[in-house]
């Protein structure tokens, strides 16, 4: 058997027609927790999250493929392929169980995680996402599709820092926004473009009343994207589930608000607040 790999590493696995790039923290007698990055994002957008998961966790994040350093396969994609990508990675560090962690797309694919494979999952967070894909939501990816095929990736970023942050955060926090637009024109278009298609298909929100891993939902109060309404109505379907809104905050809030992201999840996993903050 392969011997499990230690701390503080990075990695490529193999899952069927793409190679997702890994970074594993923390130490390798903890129990393991998987975050899942947003669109047009990588793993680093978690950066702010691995100081205080370390102290409780072994942490793996991946670049979504098409993103970061994993490869990007011709699309379009689906969920289905998205968490297959999850679940070959967990095999590949032999994870039979772990919490999951995700925003934005990466919320979506925690919750496919959830409902496909629920043996492999112990506690669920899904933030600032959604669980269907109404006609207004797919035309907005149709165009945001058509840009990036016209005009590469700089095509979507000023609306897509729009979307990811407050005008509050855009104007006085210029290092947030600046990372952050790293990120989106880093993303391969071909990746982006694949992605969005699988959120056109996104239809998980009639499944969520059979999600059998605890949950908790948190969103931005300010998120257009992952509307509030839109998450508590799924919070409400998921049985037992928690729901909590961070205010003055949009769509990557894990980013934009770090304490009280950070606070929020520890108070689920049962993490002290000394380790958040």
């Amino acid at each position: 058997m392969t011997a499990t790999p230690k701390p503080d590493l990075t990695d490529i696995v193999v899952s069927r027609d793409a190679e997702i790039a890994v970074r594993v923290d923390g130490p390798d007698h903890l129990p393991w927790i998987v975050l899942s990055n947003s669109l047009a994002a990588d793993l680093t957008m978690w950066d702010d999250q691995i100081p205080f998961l370390t102290r409780s966790y072994r942490v793996l994040r991946y670049d979504t493929r098409g993103h970061g350093r994993s490869s990007a396969p011709q699309g379009p994609y689906s969920f289905d392929m998205l968490v297959a990508d999850v679940i070959a990675v967990m095999d590949r560090f032999h994870i039979r169980q772990a919490d999951v962690l995700g925003l934005s797309m990466g919320g979506m694919t925690a919750l496919g995680i959830g409902l496909a494979y629920p043996e492999r999952v112990n506690r669920l967070i899904c933030a600032d996402a959604r669980a269907d894909a109404p006609p207004p939501f797919v035309a907005g990816w149709d165009q945001r599709i058509a840009a990036v095929a016209a005009g590469g990736m700089g095509a979507v970023l000023a609306g897509t820092m729009e979307r990811w942050f407050t005008a509050e955060t855009r104007q006085n926090r210029p290092e947030i926004v600046d990372r952050a637009s790293r990120m989106v024109l880093d993303t391969s278009p071909a990746g982006y473009a694949g992605c969005a298609e699988a959120l056109k298909g996104l239809d998980y929100l009639r499944h969520l009343p059979r999600l059998e891993p605890e949950t908790l939902y948190i969103v931005g109060a300010e998120d257009a994207g992952a509307p509030p309404d839109a998450m508590r109505a799924m919070a409400a379907a998921t049985p037992g589930a928690q729901f909590e809104i961070l205010p003055r905050v949009a769509h990557i809030s894990n980013m934009e608000d770090v304490a009280g992201f950070n606070a929020r999840v520890a108070d689920f996993l049962d993490i002290s607040r000394q380790a958040a903050e």
